[in-house]
């Protein structure tokens, strides 16, 4: 699990292909990355919520906050 901006996300490794691939968990965009190593997905995955909050800013609408993971009533 690795985390950016409190989106966190959650990756596997492919064999088939020999990349990494991960998703954003805690939101309901979807947002995803892959990278060769662990140091190129963390990379990516800051990459793709920087171009997420930039098409979100460009088309006026508000990004998707993170969850906290916890449940209030």
């Amino acid at each position: 699990m690795i985390e950016y901006k409190g989106y966190i996300g959650v990756f596997e490794f492919n064999p088939d292909i020999n990349l990494y691939h991960g998703t954003v968990i805690n939101t309901h965009d979807m947002i995803t990355f892959c990278g060769a190593s662990t140091a190129e997905l963390r990379e990516e995955m800051q990459k793709s919520i920087e171009v997420y909050l930039e098409v979100c800013e460009e088309e006026g609408k508000a990004p998707d906050k993170p969850f906290s993971g916890t449940f209030e009533v």
